[in-house]
């Protein structure tokens, strides 16, 4: 049979747009001769609806836009569409997290998803039921097609951290011995998940004995970018197809034909490469689903705002972004010629507006509440939040998105001014960790980007960030001569214990016993803690890590009992 893999970029709750979507899918594969049409996870609603799920009356539509494909397949294919399908009960939850086969003799429901994922990210235990049993459809044509739902591949021990626990919906399947194994997915991207997948998928096949599809969403959903990377295994685990990383496509494959590559296969892209596509199509899908068709960002000569500055350039147009350049006393004239030496090579404009007044009118209103001008902190603070001030305003005046430009590093320890520079509608570097600022900036300047670069509609020749920026010592400029090393410990030190602490959830021992020094080890965790109340008010961030600040993070502000680095 010839099927196509509608690998879509649906807008969340947005049941009639998807449809569309997904007819305009149909139309593009039937004239290729397919015979059905596969589409992600919850494709009418897009991944994830969350609490859109307890609507009743979206819940309704849901119903009559089925129906409403239904009737426009008149010469089409069928579908398999994502679908929320209701339960027989009044119990809660009364869903199922479910495929439905559309064709033009109607609608049903033909699978559940049997591994419901409620970590990280997910909640889906609020909204669904499990399933409960294997998912095969057998076809007029005789084929026969295992079905099943992202999660319920993830079963295989060797291969990822933690399995669910529950079924194996792959062992179940065994004895039915499927012509083919369909898996419909909403899988977030981080950088090592292209490559699990496709071993997952491998493995499912080998322990069927026939050819596996894997079909991922596409596209950024709030702080969820979805990276595609779609593709079709053959029974011995190798690939026969994949679809690109970050962006829709529609292609079709004959399961009847040679099963093996009859075609080179793409060269995956390097792990900097996906970061910048995915960060690139988040800023791009947030701003559009949202309803911005600009952004404006402040920009220092720094490599935070550097990198946000190529990621808006790409995903909006240069055309569409604009930079604030706020000098303060203490800003050195090479941050001030980078900055604008940067936005020129991005043909992004950009304005100055000098601070010093501003900060004089702060002093001389403040003086007689503090007995004496801001000091330390407190005047360091204010700088970062007159900044803040001036961005807002324009970005409300001029409807624009203001993008913030703080990293995880800072994000994690609190080097960062609330009502400041985490002013915004998104923060796009907000899961980088600073070296991985550096590297990320240092391979978009290499030869290697210049493909990916041109693709995105990004100047090809020369550096984009520059060795000026990207050879400089990271500072806030806030009093004179500041580094951040001032503050922190080096990045290269602080980095690893972060992603000990964030990510492994290793334990101050273990990163003593690694070679961490005790009071260093003590002295991030209790800042890491501390900030917390700021992460908790901070613009929603961009996730491409496996533990990002956002709604997988689910710790208290107030807490007490930091664990001791030191010996039990």
């Amino acid at each position: 049979m010839r099927l196509a893999l509608a690998q879509l970029n649906p807008v969340v709750g947005d049941l009639r747009g998807n449809a569309e979507r997904i007819l305009a899918a149909a139309r593009s594969a039937s004239a290729e001769g397919a015979t059905l049409l596969l589409t992600p996870e919850l494709s009418l609603w897009g991944y994830p609806p969350r609490d859109l799920l307890l609507q009743p009356a979206r819940l309704a539509l849901q119903s009559a836009v089925l129906d409403g494909l239904v009737e426009q397949l008149d010469g089409l294919c069928s579908l398999l569409v994502g679908v929320a399908l209701p339960c027989d009960d009044d119990r809660a939850p009364g869903l199922y997290n479910g495929i439905a086969l559309v064709d033009q003799g109607g609608w049903r429901g033909v699978a559940r998803k049997q591994l419901l994922p409620s970590y990280d990210v997910f909640d889906e235990r609020r909204y669904f039921r499990p399933g409960d049993g294997p998912c095969l459809l057998t076809l007029e044509e005789g084929e026969r097609l295992g079905l099943t739902i992202c999660e319920d591949l993830w079963v295989e021990d060797a291969l990822q951290r933690e399995r669910l626990a529950g079924p194996d919906p792959i062992a179940a399947l065994v004895e039915a011995k499927p012509d083919l194994l369909i898996n419909l997915a909403a899988s977030p991207f981080d950088p090592s998940k292209p490559a699990l997948r496709r071993q997952l998928a491998g493995q499912a096949a080998r322990r069927l004995n026939c050819p596996v599809v894997y079909l991922n969403q596409v596209g950024g959903n709030d702080e969820l970018v979805f990276d595609g990377s779609s593709l079709v295994v053959a029974p011995d685990g190798s690939t026969l197809l994949e679809l690109p990383a970050c962006r829709e496509a529609v292609q079709v494959w004959d399961s009847s034909g040679p099963q093996q590559a009859t075609a080179p296969l793409s060269q995956t892209p390097c792990r900097e490469e996906l970061l910048l596509r995915a960060l690139v199509l988040g800023v791009r899908d947030y701003a559009g689903k949202c309803g911005f068709q600009r952004a404006l960002l402040g920009l220092s000569g720094g490599i935070d705002s550097a990198l946000v500055a190529v990621i808006a350039a790409a995903a909006l147009g240069p055309e569409n972004i604009s930079a604030l350049l706020m000098p303060s006393p203490w800003s050195s004239s090479g941050s001030i010629n980078d900055a604008t030496a940067l936005a020129n090579r991005l043909n992004i404009k950009t304005h100055t507006l000098p601070i010093q007044g501003l900060m004089q009118g702060f002093d001389t209103s403040l003086t007689p509440a503090l007995g004496q001008q801001p000091q330390g902190v407190t005047a360091e603070n204010l700088q970062s939040r007159i900044r803040g001030t001036l961005l807002m305003a324009v970005a409300n005046q001029q409807g624009q998105l203001l993008l913030t430009t703080g990293n995880k590093s800072e994000l994690a320890v609190g080097y960062c001014t609330l009502y400041g520079d985490m002013n915004g509608g998104l923060a796009v570097i907000g899961d980088l960790y600073k070296t991985s600022v550096f590297a990320l900036c240092d391979w978009i300047d290499s030869p290697e980007a210049r493909n990916c670069r041109e693709d995105l509609g990004l100047p090809q020749q020369g550096e984009l960030v520059g060795e000026a920026i990207r050879r400089k010592p990271p500072s806030a400029e806030l009093r004179p001569d500041q580094k951040d090393s001032d503050s922190l410990p080096d990045y290269s030190e602080l980095d690893p214990l972060l992603k000990g602490l964030i990510q492994e959830r290793t334990t101050p021992q273990a990163l003593v016993a690694a070679g961490h020094d005790i009071p260093l080890v003590e002295r991030v965790q209790r800042l890491l803690q501390r900030a917390e109340f700021k992460r908790r008010q901070a613009a929603p961030l961009l996730k491409v890590s496996p533990q990002a600040f956002g709604s997988g993070w689910r710790l208290p502000i107030a807490a007490g009992g930091l664990c001791s680095a030191g010996p039990d």
